[in-house]
């Protein structure tokens, strides 16, 4: 493996003006696999969803010499790499990414996860007491390899838009730093797919225009971009362009919404199937929000039909919700009337979340003093002490052969 100071993107290693870490493990989930399994080191591991419909999560370096990467579905990377070690997602990588996160925090308070695998880090106030952001990327990619045996990038810059770029420029396994006199230089030599907002469609239009890579798109004015990208898209790309990213690494991240959803191994053909998974969901997507301290007034349901035509409905609570029960019976209604035809994937989400402890739960005239709410309760205790798969819905027994790839469909705050 390259060394550190062979892997920096800045022609030395001064940091004195940079203090913001981007911190990326390395095919986290495979990687936790390998740590655990010695035995699958130098091999294509590929960790996902292994049915028909299933998808990549995760895949190993070895294993992306085939083409194989997230989200690919696994029957084109099983054509890809048929001698792949194929493995389903386990339980533990939440734990390992936690005790991963706690690593970061005892460096400094200001660490803002943005997934399970990684976060932004601001050191600037740890320079005294323990060194400087080089020094502290380092400890921390050594204690990140030594605890947990798997390795992390990570990219220093003066934004969280450049670090971002400055890791994935030096995976796997790298610490890239980009000082200040040389970080347009750096961000104008890459492609504009570089830019965040710029996807697939837009990337056409600019290219239309001429542009190839950051560089030609600082060189564009606001207005010229509004012609073609609208005028909110322009000013975006404008400012990140120029590295204009005042965004600050934020510990608390506010939560807009919490949702699941499940691909069908075979395309569900009425509520007798989806509903009890329907139910399952829901009463997932409460525990979370319970363990979270909110309560959410909207829900959401998605349907994707067996064409592959995806719908939502969405309807306001007449008050906010942490209840499984509750949120069921909105999304079961409004499913009900939405799913005309074979159902290959269904979600639930709430959103318009307030914290719960300032939501007052009234008791309804002629409702039990204990209900729902309590019994859902109990069931995430017995979860907590005994495992997830502890305590689940009936239904879920009677149909868990039909379902081959469940997963969050959205990350709280992303």
């Amino acid at each position: 493996m390259t060394s550190d100071v062979d892997r920096f993107i800045g022609p030395d290693l001064s940091d004195d003006e940079v203090s913001i870490l981007h911190v990326d493990m390395d095919a986290f989930f495979a990687s936790v696999e390998v740590a655990r399994d010695p035995s699958l080191r130098g091999k294509p591991v590929i960790v996902g969803g292994l049915g028909p419909r299933g998808v990549v999560a995760a895949a190993s370096y070895e294993a992306r010499k085939f083409g194989v990467h997230s989200a690919l579905p696994m029957v084109i990377a099983r054509r890809r790499c048929p001698h792949g070690v194929f493995m389903t997602p386990t339980t533990s990588y939440g734990e390992v990414s936690r005790q991963i996160m706690a690593v970061f925090r005892e460096y400094t308070p200001h660490v803002q996860p943005i997934s399970v695998d990684e976060a932004f880090l601001d050191v600037a106030g740890a320079r005294r007491l323990i060194g400087s952001p080089v020094q502290i990327a380092r400890a921390i990619r050594e204690r990140v390899r030594a605890e947990h045996g798997i390795t992390c990038t990570v990219g220093i810059a003066s934004t969280k838009f450049l670090s971002k770029l400055a890791s994935e420029a030096v995976k796997p396994d790298g610490l890239g730093v980009v000082p200040v006199e040389t970080e347009l230089e750096f961000l104008h030599r890459l492609p504009i797919r570089a830019v965040w907002g710029i996807g697939e469609k837009t990337a056409e239009k600019l290219q239309r225009l001429g542009m190839r890579t950051v560089g030609d798109l600082a060189r564009l004015d606001v207005d010229s971009l509004a012609s073609s990208v609208g005028t909110a898209s322009a000013e975006h790309l404008y400012a990140l362009s120029r590295n204009i990213d005042p965004r600050p690494v934020s510990p608390e991240r506010i939560e807009k919404s919490i949702s699941n959803e499940t691909t069908f191994g075979h395309d569900a053909p009425d509520g007798a199937v989806w509903g009890p998974v329907l139910l399952e969901l829901s009463r997932k997507v409460a525990s979370r929000a319970r363990a979270a301290g909110w309560a959410g007034r909207g829900v959401t349901v998605k349907i994707r039909f067996g064409d592959f035509r995806t719908i939502t409905r969405s309807r306001m609570l007449a008050a906010p919700t942490d209840v499984g029960r509750e949120i069921y019976e909105a999304a079961r209604e409004m499913a009900d009337a939405a799913a005309t035809a074979p159902v290959r994937l269904i979600g639930v989400k709430l959103d318009h979340l307030v914290e719960s402890a300032a939501v007052g739960r009234q008791v309804a005239l002629g409702e039990p003093e204990h209900g729902w709410r309590d019994i859902e309760t109990v069931m995430d205790k017995a979860r907590e002490k005994f495992g997830k798969g502890a305590v689940g819905s009936a239904g879920r027994l009677a149909r868990r052969d039909s379902r081959v790839d469940t997963r969050d469909a959205g990350n709280p705050g992303r």
